[in-house]
């Protein structure tokens, strides 16, 4: 492909996302397979101007909107990243590329021109590339650290596996990767992470089809590893979808012992079976819940609940979900969360632990609700994740109260947060 139709295609792409309001990575991905003659250059190159634009929207529509355009499409927004970049080689009518720049936008783009993305006059949230609904709750979610926190989720996102422990070591995984010219470093915090340097793909390798790797953020590995399961435990993924905590439970549980991974979507919970089978996880038994179908009262040693929320930690990977998240939607995931951790308190056996963890940064879906549940559910408390740290990881760990939350400024993982609360023994 030219640069041109590379532009083109990221312009239609664009639109399409707005239109449809499906995720990004799931939109390019369809893109992509039904067009199989598109290279990895090209890809490469149209995902890094579709997600250059989801990454800097609210800044380029600032700009958009200084220069006389309130409702710009997705045209409108490549062009303003174009012209801020001084690129705008793509627009010279040649076969496949885009149509010439009209009239107006030859002035829009000399109007941006040489001008720097952030500007005195931006509001906090427009330099920050958030929404602007949002931005008093980030705020209250970061405090002094707004803007480092905010930048740190608009940057690009390293690429982590966790080492399967089941068939291999760190070294023996890293040493099978090494095998195929992919370079990966420890993760600085998971004992079981490794860090690739670069992108490559992974599904064609023999690390990834033996089942010695799985691709999952750092924070998502200490997540599960903060769940403390051990082997010989009952343990139930309430919220499994496709099943990357499952396998690293049964990691951890060394394989021995029982894993129900329940999902009241069939359709999330499909990939789990060919993913147990490449792990080779014998003890994890998938089900999907139905309404008139309960789980077993205090049957549990571990219940984790990975909560649905709104993915604010991950948007360093899915730029376009904070456009995608209204205040209705917040409003109905809080409302999910509060019912999920009633019903996964009648789960968990006494003197057994109920795992909150959630992929978000924000306080009416991590501690409030937490505080929420204990201050309404008697029997549970929050054991000091420090102790829990010390446990199952081992040294100090990254915070000092009842719950954790890593963030990509302060740890270098996305942002997830997790409260561990055991019940008492009646």
């Amino acid at each position: 492909m030219t640069p041109g139709a590379r532009v083109q295609a990221a312009i239609e792409l664009l639109d399409a996302l707005a239109s449809s309001g499906t995720p990004a990575d799931r939109l390019l991905s369809g893109w992509f397979r039904r067009r199989r003659y598109v290279g990895s250059k090209d890809r490469r190159a149209i995902q890094t101007h579709v997600y250059g634009v989801l990454r800097r929207r609210a800044a380029l529509d600032w700009w958009l909107a200084r220069q006389g355009l309130h409702e710009p499409d997705g045209r409108a927004r490549l062009i303003a990243a174009l012209a801020l970049d001084d690129d705008m080689a793509a627009f010279d009518g040649s076969q496949y590329g885009p149509p010439p720049l009209s009239e107006a936008e030859t002035a829009l783009a000399a109007g941006l021109a040489g001008q720097p993305l952030g500007h005195p006059e931006q509001p906090d949230w427009v330099r920050a590339n958030g929404p602007e609904w949002l931005a008093p709750r980030l705020r209250d979610a970061f405090g002094d650290g707004f803007a480092e926190e905010m930048a740190a989720l608009n940057a690009e996102a390293p690429v982590d596996l966790r080492v399967n422990v089941l068939k291999a070591d760190r070294q023996a995984a890293r040493a099978a990767l090494a095998a195929e010219d992919i370079a990966a470093e420890p993760t600085p915090i998971s004992p079981v992470g490794l860090r690739l340097q670069g992108r490559r793909t992974l599904p064609s390798t023999a690390a990834f089809r033996d089942g010695l790797i799985e691709v999952q953020d750092e924070g998502s590995q200490i997540a599960a590893l903060l769940v403390d399961a051990r082997p010989g435990q009952s343990v139930c993924d309430l919220c499994a979808g496709a099943g990357g905590k499952t396998l690293a439970l049964a990691a951890a549980m060394r394989n021995q012992g029982e894993i129900l991974a329940c999902d009241a979507d069939a359709a999330r919970l499909r990939p789990i079976r060919s993913r147990l089978a490449r792990a080779g996880v014998t003890i994890a038994t998938p089900e999907v819940l139905e309404d008139d179908k309960g789980l077993e009262e205090g049957a549990f040693d571990r219940v984790l609940v990975d909560a649905p929320c709104s993915g604010s930690g991950a948007w360093r990977r899915n730029p376009d979900a904070r456009v995608r998240l209204t205040p209705e939607e917040l409003a109905r995931l809080t409302e999910a969360q509060g019912q999920l951790l009633a019903q996964a308190a009648d789960l968990v056996r006494p003197g057994g632990r109920l795992v909150y963890v959630t992929c978000s940064v924000l306080p009416e879906e991590n501690e409030r609700q937490v505080d929420a549940f204990l201050a309404g559910r008697g029997g549970f408390a929050a054991v000091p994740i420090g102790q829990v740290w010390a446990e199952v990881i081992g040294g100090p760990g990254p915070a000092d109260g009842p719950y954790l939350l890593l963030t990509p400024a302060r740890h270098g993982t996305d942002g997830f947060f997790v409260a561990v609360l055991e019940r008492g023994k009646d």
